[in-house]
C-alpha cells in the first residue's frame, strides 16, 4: 500500500514512523529540507522537498499512483487544497486534518466537493477524550467502541482498593459486575494480557472493557469519587478548550476558562455564553487561588506549551484537586508526568494518529473477512485495542471460542451483536455482522484471523 504523507510535523512524523514499521510504502512531502533529512536518517521512507500544493511536487512524490494521501500540515487550507489536487491527479483516497471550527462545521458540505475520504479534527478528538475522563473521573483514560456502546477504561489500583490481592477469575462471583480485564500495566515496564489466575496488585493499571452501564457500576463500587464532577477549571483558551467547554456546559457542568489573550477571551465569551471566561495568566498561583482552584472538582491544563501544562498540573495536585488532566504532546514528557502522579494525560498527536491508523488498517484489509473500524494504542503503544466488523464467513466464524486456539498475548475482549454486548466465554462464537474487539500486544494484526492459529480447532 503506497501512502503519501504531507507535512513533517508531530502527527506526520508519528504516522510515518508507525506506518513504515508496518512495512507500508511511505513518501513524505514537506517544504523544510532540514526536517526531511532528519526523517530520512531515522525512518525507512522516501522524502520530497517542496510545496504540497504544487502539482509537480506531488507528481515527483508519485501521488498519481498512491493508495492514500494524508495531509496533516499546520494549515487547514493547505491540507484541503493538497487533497483536492491529489485526488485530481489520481490518488485513490485522501485524509485532511481540519482544525478550524468554522471549516469543521461545514465539512460535510465541503467533503464531497473536495473528494475527501476522511476528515480529522485533532482538537475535537482530544476534547471528547477529556470529557469521557471527566464523566468517569476515577479512570485515567476512557476509549470507546461500537458507536460508544462499549468502553475501555484505564483504572489505577491504589493501596486501599478492594480489588488489590484478588484473582481476576473471582471478580464476577464476588461483585456480580460484567467486566473483562483485558490488559494490565504492572510497574514501569511490564505489560500482560492476563488470564483468570492473575492476581491484581496495588500500583497496577487495569484496562477494563464493558458496556457503559457496567463500567458505571464498576466506578460506583470501586472508585474513590462517589460524586460527579460539577466544577471544572480550564487553563488555556485554544480550540480544545472551546470544544471541551461547549460539551461540558451542555452536560450541566460549571466551566471556567483562564486565557491570557484578551481578544481570544472576547471570542470565547461570544462562542460559549454559559462558560465563565477570565483574562489572565493561568501560571499565576494567586490568580488560580482567586478563581477557586481549591474548590474545583477538576483541573484541565490545555495551553500550547507542554511545560506550562505540566507545572500547572503539579500545582493543582498540590492543591488536592481530585481530577487533573494535562495536554502533553511530547512522548518523553508523558512518561515523566505519569511518574509524578498525574495519571490523565492527553495528546492531540496520539489521538489523531490512532484515528488515521484505523482508517489505514481498514483500507489495507478491505478485501478481508473483517475490517478495522476503530483502533487505540494503550500503554505507550505496547498494546493495541482494535474493533473489527466481521463482513463475511471465515475460518473462525460460528465456532465456539473454546475450539479456537488464540495466539499468545491476544484476547477477544468483547463481541457486539445487534443490541447485545457480549463479554465472551468459551461457549460464545463470532458471527457475520458482529463487532469484535481484539486486544493484542502484536503491532501487525489486520484481521481477526491473524490472532488465531491456523486449523486451530482443538
Amino acid at each position: 500500500m503506497k501512502i503519501v504523507i504531507i507535512g513533517d510535523g508531530k502527527v506526520g512524523y508519528r504516522l510515518a514512523k508507525q506506518l513504515s514499521e508496518e512495512n507500508y510504502d511511505i513518501v513524505m512531502i514537506d517544504s523544510n529540507e532540514g526536517k526531511l533529512r532528519t526523517a530520512i536518517d531515522k525512518l525507512d521512507i522516501f522524502c520530497v522537498a517542496g510545496q504540497a500544493t504544487d502539482v509537480e511536487v506531488q507528481k515527483e512524490a508519485d501521488v498519481p499512483h498512491s493508495d492514500l494521501v494524508i495531509a496533516c500540515t499546520s494549515m487547514d487550507e493547505i491540507n484541503m487544497l493538497s487533497c483536492l489536487i491529489a485526488r485530481r491527479l489520481g490518488a485513490r483516497h485522501s485524509i485532511a486534518r481540519v482544525r478550524n471550527p468554522i471549516y469543521y462545521k461545514q465539512i460535510d458540505m465541503m467533503k464531497k466537493d473536495l473528494r475527501l475520504s476522511m476528515v480529522v479534527n485533532p482538537e475535537l478528538i482530544v476534547a471528547k477524550e477529556i470529557a469521557r475522563v471527566l464523566i468517569f473521573p476515577d479512570a485515567s483514560k476512557v476509549e470507546t467502541f461500537v458507536r460508544e456502546r462499549v468502553e475501555l477504561v484505564e483504572f489505577p489500583i491504589t493501596e486501599d482498593s478492594a480489588l488489590a490481592g484478588m484473582a481476576l477469575k473471582d471478580l464476577y462471583d464476588k461483585f456480580q459486575i460484567r467486566i473483562l480485564v483485558c490488559a494490565v500495566e504492572h510497574g514501569k515496564n511490564e505489560v500482560v494480557i492476563p488470564d483468570g489466575e492473575y492476581r491484581i496488585q496495588a500500583g497496577d493499571r487495569l484496562h477494563v472493557t464493558a458496556s457503559h452501564v457496567d463500567v458505571d457500576e464498576f466506578r460506583r463500587k470501586f472508585g474513590k469519587r462517589k460524586n460527579k464532577i460539577k466544577n471544572v477549571l480550564i487553563c488555556g483558551g485554544g480550540r480544545v478548550s472551546y470544544y471541551l467547554a461547549t460539551g461540558l456546559t451542555k452536560l450541566g457542568m460549571q466551566v471556567k476558562i483562564i486565557e491570557r489573550d484578551r481578544n481570544r477571551c472576547e471570542e470565547l465569551c461570544e462562542l460559549i455564553p454559559k462558560a465563565t471566561i477570565i483574562c489572565g495568566d493561568a501560571t499565576d498561583h494567586d490568580l488560580l487561588y482567586e478563581e477557586g482552584i481549591r474548590e474545583a472538582d477538576a483541573f484541565v491544563a490545555l495551553t500550547g506549551m507542554d511545560e506550562e501544562n505540566i507545572i500547572m498540573a503539579l500545582f493543582a495536585k498540590n492543591q488536592n484537586v481530585a481530577k487533573i488532566v494535562a495536554k502533553v504532546n511530547e512522548d518523553r514528557r508523558v512518561e515523566m508526568i505519569e511518574d509524578l502522579g498525574i495519571d490523565s494525560v492527553v495528546s492531540a498527536k496520539t489521538a489523531t494518529a490512532d484515528m488515521i491508523m484505523s482508517y489505514v488498517r481498514a483500507r489495507q484489509n478491505s478485501y478481508g473477512s473483517a475490517n478495522v473500524e476503530t483502533m487505540y494504542q494503550l500503554v505507550g503503544g505496547k498494546v493495541e485495542a482494535l474493533e473489527f466488523i466481521v463482513r463475511s464467513e471465515a475460518e473462525y466464524t460460528n465456532i465456539p471460542l473454546k475450539n479456537l486456539t488464540i495466539k499468545p498475548n491476544n484476547l477477544i475482549a468483547c463481541i457486539a451483536r445487534e443490541n447485545r454486548i457480549i463479554l465472551p466465554d468459551g461457549e460464545d462464537c463470532i458471527k457475520v455482522g458482529d463487532s469484535v474487539i481484539v486486544v493484542t500486544m502484536s503491532q501487525k494484526v489486520q484481521d481477526i484471523k491473524d490472532i488465531i492459529v491456523s486449523n486451530g480447532r482443538k
